[in-house]
């Protein structure tokens, strides 16, 4: 296996200058907040460091918003430049806030950096951003920053690492610089942060799931969760490493783009394998790119609007499984799916036992790909008594919501139908078919205490 000589010295280099930015940013002060002007403590190098740094010491405009009172959970970072197609910033703010409770909002901050350097446009923006969001900049659960031109490092005449046009490295240069900028700002404002582009929309309560990803790394050392699979958005890092990365991001500005530095920055602090979650909270919606206003017609085919509460269950089916596609992929969320044998009939059965009793709102299961392996035939049940003995647990007092239509169910406000708390939920086959059966997903919906009578 042959590796390229420019990526080793990159890859050395910035294996070194972290060690040594590691060990010098726990001694270092976080910052000043000086009125409306944020300012990063000056920085004093020794001489061996100074030949590995760029200069940096900037001073960052605080434009709307208020610091939180409080450490919050989660910083939410975007930076914004005028289009010249299109503009979604505010549609993007609408989403994260409309998406988001009012328990999940009193744990975020969102930072958007204005980092154009059109004063008529930043004017403009700010005074659309202050109408609209006026409550959330009073609230301090967003700021507006901008950094001025002067603070930042030539941006012409740059590298062409990989034959780009100049004009493309130095609008992918400088993006690397907004970022460092942004997140130096965000570091010690939460525990977590989040990278988002200002052209995205989130699926619904996508902080409690991200919470609920977290716990579930345990004791599990990352440096990266992923929540997207496009480019710099839903990338989770830790406020400690926040630091580190935005140096990281600002000495190597110049040589690569921002998704390929954020790939090196995770394998250089040990972190080699990907986490990604699934399904996507985020997803791309501009139409038109904030270079050039090129076409852009990225989607993530894995975003999910309002992610499914899915509580704890075991499962069973007497329908046989082909391979490792058991049953438990269909209730799981990701992208697999549970794929069962052929021929099935009146017999078989597809079961949910869950953990605690659950009142359910809303239930959606989805069978077949590409129109193939559909289930044709097949009624939707709750069940609310359950019978253990030492042998078997058997759910009984089954309740039918409804019959699988083309494949597909959906049946909302099931708590009208099933005033009692659910026990199981059951699929039952009611016709023969010879065609196999995938299940890809099964999706439930908890009714949220306000809406319990």
């Amino acid at each position: 296996m042959r590796c390229h000589p420019r990526k080793l010295v990159l890859l050395a280099a910035g294996l070194s200058i972290l060690t040594s930015f590691y060990i010098y940013m726990h001694g270092a002060e976080s910052g000043n907040n000086q009125g409306s002007i944020w300012t990063w403590d000056r920085e004093t190098w020794s001489e061996e460091l100074k030949s590995h740094y760029l200069h940096f010491n900037v001073s960052i405009e605080v434009l709307a918003g208020g610091f939180p009172s409080s450490k919050k959970y989660l910083t939410l970072g975007l930076s914004s430049v005028k289009r010249e197609k299109g503009s979604y910033l505010l549609a993007t703010l609408r989403s994260i806030f409309s998406e988001s409770s009012e328990e999940e909002l009193d744990q975020m901050v969102v930072v958007v950096l204005l980092a154009d350097f059109d004063l008529p446009w930043i004017q403009n923006t700010l005074h659309q951003i202050s109408q609209d969001f006026i409550a959330h900049l009073e609230k301090s659960r967003l700021l507006v920053i901008h950094v001025k031109q002067e603070h930042y490092p030539p941006l012409s005449g740059l590298k062409r690492n990989f034959n780009d046009a100049p004009d493309r490295v130095s609008f992918r240069s400088k993006q690397n610089v907004d970022y460092s900028f942004l997140l130096h700002f965000s570091a010690n404002l939460s525990q977590y942060y989040l990278m988002l582009e200002d052209d995205i929309s989130c699926s619904k309560n996508f902080l409690s799931s991200m919470q609920h990803h977290v716990q579930s790394m345990g004791s599990s050392p990352w440096v990266t969760l992923e929540f997207s699979k496009l480019g710099y958005i839903g990338k989770l890092y830790q406020s400690k490493d926040l630091p580190i990365l935005a140096r990281f991001l600002y000495n190597f500005y110049q040589e690569m783009p921002c998704d390929f530095l954020l790939s090196h920055f995770h394998r250089l602090l040990t972190q080699d394998k990907v986490f990604r979650f699934r399904p996507s909270l985020f997803q791309h919606m501009g139409t038109f790119s904030s270079f050039r206003g090129t076409y852009n017609h990225l989607k993530d085919e894995d975003f999910i609007e309002e992610v499914a509460d899915n509580p704890p269950a075991d499962i069973k089916t007497n329908i046989g499984i082909f391979k490792t596609h058991v049953p438990e992929k269909a209730y799981s969320q990701d992208v697999e799916y549970f794929w069962g044998l052929g021929p099935i009939g009146p017999e078989n059965y597809f079961l949910l036992v869950f953990h605690e009793p659950v009142g359910i709102d809303r239930v959606q299961i989805q069978t077949g790909m590409d129109g193939k392996d559909e289930l044709h035939s097949a009624d939707v049940e709750i069940g609310t008594k359950l019978e253990r003995t030492e042998a078997i647990v058997e759910c009984s007092e089954f309740q039918t919501l409804g019959s699988v239509e083309q494949g597909q169910f959906i049946k909302s406000e099931v708590q009208k139908l099933v005033d009692v708390p659910a026990i199981c939920l059951r699929i039952r086959v009611t016709a023969s078919q010879t065609d196999w059966v995938i299940i890809s997903k099964i999706q439930i919906w908890t009714v949220k205490p306000d809406k319990i009578a």
